[in-house]
Parts: structure tokens; C-alpha cells; sequence
């Protein structure tokens, strides 16, 4: 069983000014990034990051700012989104609400916008592990309730962010899935549905985006997080074993691959699937001993 990205973005308040906004952060100056990876190679450009007060929302935010991008994080718990926001510092600003709530990706980029001027990165995060169970027992309201969490609020928020700036400017949009999208598992029918169907949007988008607007997936493995907790929490020594890198995903793993895809290096990359997951899908190929 195998479990991606995101925060957990099941009911929570509505959109609106985020927690310790103050006056907002400048994004830097410049039009776009630096030539290549590495401190600074961000500077002047503009993030939004959904579900960002923890795990790989978080750990990304904090990758994008250390490369000098000014960032917007979401989440649903405005608590937990103000400390976010203080433990980034002052090129980070908070738009708290729920991604399901389909005023909020408005809401979002209207923020960032607000505050830098421009976004030119959108990194859809947030998502949804319920229902979780075999399908058969799947009550159809929460089976509509994840797509709406894992497909449709990534498609609404980068057509608010292509409305509002990216037609024009051009700009980058990554999707956090799942490595499990090439199989199945136990208990995960509808993450795992819900999360295949967002790797088919984020070809289909990249299709027609194309030129000006670059949209690839980053699909974890395993990661150590608050949402993935009941699958690696009991057995971690025993998965860890059966990997190629011996030990299970850290939400930094994750962030390295989004910093890279939406820097200047990955400039010819779109449509394309980054999977993160420490050697799973070579295991069978590994020898023991």
C-alpha cells in the first residue's frame, strides 16, 4: 500500500486574507529565474502551494524560498498556517481555506497576486486519502469528495492561475500524485483512482498549456508524514528493508524534485511524471545478501 503527497483538505473554514500577511513580502527583483538550480535561482518569481502548513506542502515551501521565490501557502487549519508562514519567513504569506470550497482557488491567486505582483509557480499539494476501504463499502458522497479534494481543485486552481497570469506570462504547475498509479492496493481504491486521474489531467494540461505554461507530476513513494503515518508508522524497518535506498521518503526528498522542475534547468521538461520513491517500482531487480 502506498501512500503520496499532500495534506489532508477534507472540511474546513472558507478562503481569505491569510494570518500575518502584514504589508506582504517583495518577491525580488528580475523577471524569472536564474540559469540554473541552487540559492537564488528563484529569485523575482512567485509561488502558491496548497496544503503547505506541514509535510510536503511545507517542506517545498521552504525549498522554493531558500531559492529566493516569494511564496503563498494554503491550508484549512489558519493556526497551523500562521506558523508555517512564521517559520518561512518574510517572503511567505498565508491564505487560509479549503481547496474543496470552490471560491477558494480564486481566493488564492487573487492573494498572491495582491501581495508579489505576478505567480509564476502553482504546486497543487493538498489532497486526500478518504475514503478509505474497499470500494465495494465506498458511500458514492465521499468517493465525489475525494475527486473533488485530488482532480478538480488542482483544475480549478490552474485555470485561476492561467486567467489571472500565467496566459500571459507563462509559468510552471506541478501536481503532487502518487507512485501508485501504475497499481493497486488494498483499502486505497478511490486515493489511488482519484490520484491516476490527476496524472491524466496533468498530461492533458500540459498538452494544452504548451508553450508558455510547463505542467509535470512529482509522484512520492512512501513518505514520512502526518497523512501517511498509518501505513509507515508500524512497519517502517520492515518496509525500509525491502526498498533499493533502505530507508522510507522524507517530504524534503519530494521538494528537491519540485524545486528542480520548476527552475530554469527542467526549461524543455512538460507532461512528464518525476517518481520519488526510493527505488520501489526496481525492487523485484535488487539482490539480498
Amino acid at each position: 500500500m502506498t501512500t503520496g503527497g499532500g495534506s489532508d483538505a477534507g472540511g474546513g473554514p472558507g478562503a481569505g486574507g491569510g494570518p500575518d500577511a502584514g504589508d506582504g513580502p517583495d518577491p525580488g527583483g528580475g523577471p524569472g529565474a536564474g540559469p540554473g538550480g541552487g540559492p537564488g535561482s528563484l529569485s523575482g518569481r512567485a509561488a502558491l502551494i496548497t496544503g503547505a502548513s506541514r509535510g510536503i506542502g511545507l517542506a517545498v515551501a521552504e525549498a522554493l524560498t531558500a531559492d529566493g521565490a516569494a511564496v503563498c501557502v494554503t491550508a484549512r487549519d489558519p493556526k497551523g498556517l500562521a506558523d508555517a508562514v512564521r517559520r518561512l519567513g518574510p517572503r511567505a504569506i498565508g491564505c487560509p481555506g479549503d481547496v474543496a470550497d470552490p471560491a477558494h482557488p480564486e481566493a488564492a491567486v487573487a492573494r498572491a497576486l495582491a501581495e508579489f505582483g505576478r505567480l509564476d509557480i502553482l504546486v497543487n499539494n493538498a489532497a486526500t486519502n478518504a475514503p478509505l476501504g474497499p470500494l465495494m463499502t465506498v458511500d458514492p458522497l465521499a468517493w465525489r469528495s475525494a475527486f473533488t479534494v485530488n482532480v478538480e481543485a488542482p483544475l480549478r486552481l490552474t485555470q485561476a492561475a492561467w486567467r489571472a497570469w500565467m496566459r500571459d506570462h507563462g509559468g510552471a504547475v506541478v501536481n503532487i500524485c502518487t507512485e501508485g498509479t501504475d497499481g493497486v492496493g488494498p483499502g486505497i481504491g478511490a486515493y489511488g483512482t482519484a490520484k491516476t486521474a490527476l496524472l491524466r489531467l496533468t498530461r492533458q494540461l500540459a498538452a494544452e498549456l504548451a508553450p508558455s505554461v510547463r505542467v509535470n507530476a512529482v509522484s512520492p513513494g512512501l513518505v514520512r508524514t502526518e497523512m501517511a503515518r498509518f501505513v509507515w508508522e508500524p512497519d517502517e524497518r520492515e518496509i525500509a528493508a525491502t526498498l533499493p535506498m533502505a530507508r522510507i521518503g522524507e517530504p524534503e526528498d519530494v521538494a528537491h524534485a519540485v524545486r528542480w522542475l520548476v527552475s530554469a534547468e527542467a526549461s524543455w521538461i512538460t507532461g512528464a511524471d518525476l517518481v520519488v520513491d526510493g527505488g520501489r517500482r526496481v525492487r523485484a531487480a535488487r539482490r539480498i545478501g
